[in-house]
């Protein structure tokens, strides 16, 4: 759906505003698990109206989202859909409008009711709803931050300002990183990819303001107009910091020559999908002789980690050029670099004129979005960010969890998942292109799944973050710092495997490799996904569909890697790796072949392992529907509701999930960015290759949406 499609859920502390929330994944390139704070916005009177929309529970399957001019047999999605498509426009403070937005809308309007009773009702000072009624109401003080500007950075800027030479620069960098920064790489904790119960040092590359190393590299015509758009909008930024203009444009181009010179030591986001590959354990003397010129044992000692032990250097290559980049370039250049980053990822969080700025480019320019979002729902994202670190999720998750998901729905939930781990068992056992000792790895695999649904047994523990109200950005970098210093503390020690890598109100779910889990978090149990209240058809379409692609991500091209305690070791025969690489293949030619727009095209090996995993869980959830209707009696499989029977109502269920109006700006951005496919292929490209979904509907061979024999994909 949703993975975390790259590395297995980690923090990082990039912060672009790229994507409207809850989007249909975790976006990450070789780098670790992305944060991403929303800074888009409506007016009063349209957020209104979606407060009033969002707090009326969708009917789980709604006819009228069909579009009764379009066939089942030329074009599903547009069939499923494209009644709801054509009844709902783009918001102006959306990039994109679909079941995933509607869903998180919902969410919002309960969270916003939480966040305004613990602003006015605190309780106990140093309780969660202290810390997260203050941090609300400090993030709701506009007239503040427009009269302090960037003021409440001027400790940073100073320190920053203070390098003589090149030598201060390990610190400079690490001082940014424990504020949850992103400048020159990444540097987190994690698990070993080779002994999956051990925390480790990580170091990933990064360092970037554009989306992805393609922004820089390219030379086509769009991607040199937008690199000038880019600096144009650096130019703004330090204008508003009050350098002159000839300054402010000089420093412009100096961190475009500093992030151009790092894209070209990056790896593609194809490259950094194999593990193998991104794997380099070695210790802080190998490092240094990798990376010559970065002093990384001052780096290490600045952010409290004098020894860190083993160390994966996930691309090494792009060390080498930080070490290179560290002693050829001036002192004055790095201080131009690292204000830019400071600033940049401070912005939403200032004055007016600085979050305006930072919008028009990283909203409206990337993503086609109108108007920037309500302030009260930016501060919500901050404090709730979904994935990967910093803000409060925690805390306001446990106020969620108590209003909105019970024990039934979890019940049923896990119902649902044991249905799918026993078909999918059962298709191991018979697939006739995998042998004995391959199919014996992996069903220990498959038993050896973790399920974590709704909510997690622990909440994180905020004791020691103290927040205030203060300055909005000085509560955002000291919960980003709390966060940092937390991972920090990780490594070398034991894997704590009950953590969550979401907030409970998100909506998405993951598999996480590392730890052989997957995980549903109560955000998404909810309509269009999840009904309790619904026919099994429904349910079986939507959330088992999803759990089956979950599960299936254990068995994609990245996650068979991975063996059942989450170790990356090769547990599979030659032969049936060479058979299940030719079947990848012919899944990567299936999405290449598509073309949203008219000049780009889906990149079916970055979208390789979501496209096998939505593959995999349609097919699975099918089966498990068949079986729960078979515990029903006889006649359930044939009762139909709303004319449609139970196989149609589940293809349609899948279908309506991916339901969504997305900007040409935002299509692109996800085409170069995004593991996923968009929603009308995530529908269409699977169900073009199943059988079952060609019975339903009675969809005669050589209709579009049937594939012929000889191409149809068939893995799990």
């Amino acid at each position: 759906m949703k993975q975390p499609p790259v590395p297995s859920p980690r923090f990082s502390s990039r912060r672009h505003p790229l994507f409207a929330a809850a989007a249909t994944a975790l976006t990450v390139g070789c780098g670790l698990l992305t944060f991403l704070p929303l800074t888009l916005q409506s007016s009063r009177a349209e957020d209104n109206a979606s407060a009033t929309a969002a707090a009326t529970k969708p009917r789980p399957l709604d006819p009228a989202n069909l579009d009764p001019n379009a066939k089942p047999t030329e074009n599903f999605y547009q069939f499923a859909d494209g009644g709801w498509m054509a009844r709902n426009s783009i918001p102006s403070d959306r990039a994109r409008w679909g079941a995933f937005e509607e869903i998180e809308d919902r969410n919002y309007t309960i969270l916003h009711a939480i966040l305004e009773e613990c602003a006015a009702h605190p309780g106990a000072a140093g309780g969660i709803r202290q810390k997260v009624g203050d941090y609300f109401a400090a993030g709701m003080d506009e007239a503040r931050a427009n009269a302090e500007g960037a003021k409440p950075l001027a400790a940073e800027f100073a320190a920053i300002e203070k390098l003589t030479d090149r030598s201060a620069l390990p610190g400079a960098v690490a001082r940014l990183h424990l504020l949850a920064m992103d400048v020159l790489f990444d540097a987190d904790s994690g698990q070993d990819e080779k002994n999956s119960q051990q925390n480790i040092a990580l170091l990933v590359q990064a360092g970037l303001g554009l989306p992805d190393r393609d922004y820089y590299t390219k030379d086509d015509e769009k991607s040199q107009a937008l690199r000038q758009q880019y600096v144009e909008h650096m130019t703004k930024m330090f204008a508003l910091l009050g350098d002159d203009a000839t300054k402010a444009a000089a420093e412009a181009n100096v961190v475009m020559k500093l992030e151009t010179g790092l894209a070209s030591a990056s790896k593609t986001r194809v490259e950094c999908r194999d593990p193998s590959a991104n794997y380099h354990k070695m210790k802080l003397a190998d490092l240094e002789n990798l990376a010559l010129g970065f002093d990384w044992a001052a780096y290490f000692k600045a952010i409290g980690v004098a020894d860190p032990g083993d160390i994966d250097v996930k691309q090494p290559e792009f060390f080498t050029k930080v070490g290179q980049l560290a002693s050829s370039t001036s002192v004055d250049d790095w201080k131009a670099y690292l204000r830019w980053h400071l600033l940049h990822a401070t912005a939403p969080d200032l004055s007016q004129n600085f979050v305006d700025e930072n919008f028009q480019f990283y909203g409206a320019t990337l993503t086609g979005a109108k108007e920037i979002r309500p302030r009260w729902k930016r501060i919500l994202r901050e404090l709730d960010p979904s994935f990967g670190g910093g803000g409060l999720g925690d805390a306001i998750g446990q106020l969620f969890v108590e209003k909105t998901f019970t024990p039934e729905a979890k019940k049923r939930a896990l119902t649902l998942v044991e249905d799918l781990r026993s078909v999918l068992s059962e298709r191991i056992a018979q697939l006739d292109w995998m042998g004995a000792e391959t199919k014996a790895a992996a069903q220990k695999k498959l038993a050896g799944f973790v399920v974590k649904i709704g909510y997690p047994d622990q909440w994180r523990d905020y004791s020691k973050l103290e927040i205030k109200r203060q300055s909005h950005v000085l509560n955002v970098m000291a919960a980003n710092a709390a966060e940092v210093r937390r991972r920090f503390d990780r490594i070398g020690k034991p894997v704590d495997r009950k953590e969550w890598n979401m907030t409970t109100p998100t909506v998405n779910a993951y598999y996480n490799k590392s730890n052989n889990e997957i995980v549903f978090p109560a955000g998404i149990l909810q309509p269009p996904f999840f009904d309790e209240n619904a026919d099994d058809a429904v349910n079986y379409g939507a959330i088992g569909s999803v759990i089956g692609h979950e599960m299936t991500h254990g068995f994609d091209d990245q996650g068979r890697q991975y063996d059942l305690e989450g170790n990356l070791k090769n547990w599979w025969t030659a032969e049936d790796e060479k058979r299940f690489k030719e079947r990848g293949e012919k899944i990567v030619a299936q999405f290449n072949g598509y073309q949203p727009l008219p000049d780009a095209h889906i990149n079916g090996a970055l979208t390789e392992g979501e496209n096998i995993a939505d593959l995999g869980g349609v097919k699975i959830a099918y089966e498990a529907l068949q079986k729960a209707l078979a515990r029903q009696g006889a006649g359930a499989a044939e009762k139909k509701i709303d004319g449609f029977t139970p196989a149609q109502r589940f293809f349609l269920s899948w279908a309506q999930v991916w339901r969504n109006n997305i900007r040409p700006e935002a299509l692109r951005l996800r085409l170069n960015t995004d593991p996923h496919a968009p929603g009308e292929y995530r529908v269409n490209g699977p169900l073009s290759n199943l059988p079952e979904f060609q019975a339903a509907f009675n969809v005669p061979a050589g209709s579009p949406m049937v594939r012929p024999p000889a191409e149809r994909v068939l893995i799990w």
